[in-house]
Formats: structure tokens, C-alpha cells, sequence
């Protein structure tokens, strides 16, 4: 085994410690719900834009966006852009022939205009409209049509309908190999008093919504390893690997 492969294998031994580590597996459950009080995800930003994101998924993603070169890369939920800007940049820096295309009910004025004025926007295409709306949907399916390599991330409206129907309509744009990443699977494990004045909460959001996904669709299997590496994720259990 040569040196490279050697570090690999210990960075896999060091995940199975974590995986293992039913301790330090509580402690990130315990610092994630207690930072979610200072809405600690609205704290960053990427190349001049809010990403309202965790750190540590971002570079979850970047590891996912290395490793299977995506020429479409799918985002309902647009909010501020900065994810959008964010996977763009990494599409540009990798040299990947591709773009990023994002999907809102509500691209609002002021964050269009900062998108579009964006350097990155010339990797970013925008859809508005419901996500799971039909005629959404088939323009999504021309976007997708003879791409090699396709990733999507569900980051719109939590409830469990919503996101059961963007399972739906979206995984089989996911190519094999790549990810199908569902965000903020987190409200599962949340308080009561986390959760203010949206219409999701326990028992009705995106984790409920993957679970009843993978009782039907053995296209995707959970990758456990990105939870366990990471440790601090809006999205446990929500890092869909597609392995058929």
C-alpha cells in the first residue's frame, strides 16, 4: 500500500471511530440543537452572498461534487443564492463543462438582482415556481436531458407533502453514482420551541419524508460516512447515495 492509499484508509478508520462513538454522536446532536437558537447557519457567506449554511455540509459537498463531476447540479430553494453561487464557483474552479440550476416559488427582486450581478452567475440558471409544479418539473427534465452526471438538493419547503413530492419528481434525475442531498432533515430531532411559526415540526418534514422515500426506492442508500465525518449537519441521514 502506498502512502496516499495509506492516509485514505486511516481517514476511513478515523469515520468508523465516529460512527462507533456513540458519545461524541450525542455531543453534536446536543451543539447542533443549541447553536440552532443563534441561527447559527445565517452566519456565512460565499463570495459576497448568505449561503445559510453549516460549514461543515458545504464541505460535504464540495468532497461530493470532486468526487462524481457533475455537468447539472439541481437546487430547489433559492433564498439569498449563495448555495447556488457556491456549487458554480466550485463547477468553475474544477473546470467542469456544467452549471447550477435553482428552483424557487419566490426569486425575490433584491436577490435576483444580486445573483444575476454575481460573477458566478454565468454558471446559474433560475427557475421560478413551485418546485413540484408540473410544468416546473418538465422544464427541470429538459435541463437534465442527456447530462452525464446530475446532482440535486432539495432545500425548499420542509413539510413532509412537499418534500415526498420533490422525492418524487426529482430522484430520477440523480445519476448513479451521484447524491440526491436533502437539507435540514434536522427538524426531526429539533424542540418543539425551534420550531416557530412554520407549518413543518416532528412528524412532518424532510426526514420524516426520506424515510417513507426509502421504504419504496432501493435506487438510494443513506451514506452514513458524510454524517459521521462531519458531526455538526442540518442533514442527517439526508445524504442520498444513488447505487443502482
Amino acid at each position: 500500500m502506498n502512502e496516499i492509499d495509506k492516509f485514505k484508509e486511516e481517514v476511513r478508520a478515523n469515520i468508523r471511530g465516529l460512527m462507533d462513538d456513540h458519545d461524541v454522536q450525542a455531543l453534536s446532536r446536543i451543539w447542533v440543537r443549541e447553536i440552532a437558537r443563534h441561527k447559527y447557519a445565517y452566519n456565512f457567506s460565499w463570495m459576497g452572498r448568505p449561503i445559510i449554511q453549516f460549514p461543515q455540509d458545504m464541505l460535504a459537498m464540495q468532497e461530493i461534487i470532486w468526487a462524481t463531476k457533475p455537468d447539472l447540479i439541481i437546487e430547489t430553494g433559492i433564498a439569498h443564492g449563495g448555495s447556488l453561487i457556491y456549487y458554480a464557483s466550485l463547477m468553475e474552479m474544477m473546470q467542469l463543462d456544467g452549471y447550477v440550476l435553482g428552483i424557487d416559488i419566490d426569486i425575490r427582486a433584491h436577490n435576483r438582482a444580486e445573483i444575476e450581478a454575481h460573477p458566478m452567475h454565468k454558471r446559474i440558471q433560475m427557475i421560478q415556481g413551485s418546485s413540484i409544479a408540473a410544468e416546473t418539473v418538465a422544464q427541470v427534465a429538459q435541463h437534465a436531458k442527456g447530462k452525464k452526471s446530475v446532482l440535486v438538493i432539495l432545500d425548499s419547503n420542509h413539510t413532509h407533502e412537499h418534500v415526498q413530492q420533490e422525492l418524487k419528481h426529482y430522484a430520477p434525475f440523480v445519476t448513479k453514482d451521484n447524491y440526491l442531498v436533502v437539507f435540514d432533515t434536522l427538524v426531526e430531532d429539533m424542540p418543539d420551541d425551534l420550531i416557530q411559526d412554520r407549518p413543518w415540526g416532528k412528524g412532518n418534514n424532510p426526514k420524516t419524508a426520506v424515510r417513507e422515500f426509502l421504504k419504496t426506492n432501493d435506487q438510494f442508500e443513506i451514506d452514513k460516512a458524510i454524517e459521521a465525518k462531519i458531526l455538526i449537519t442540518v442533514a442527517p441521514d439526508g445524504y442520498l447515495k444513488r447505487v443502482r
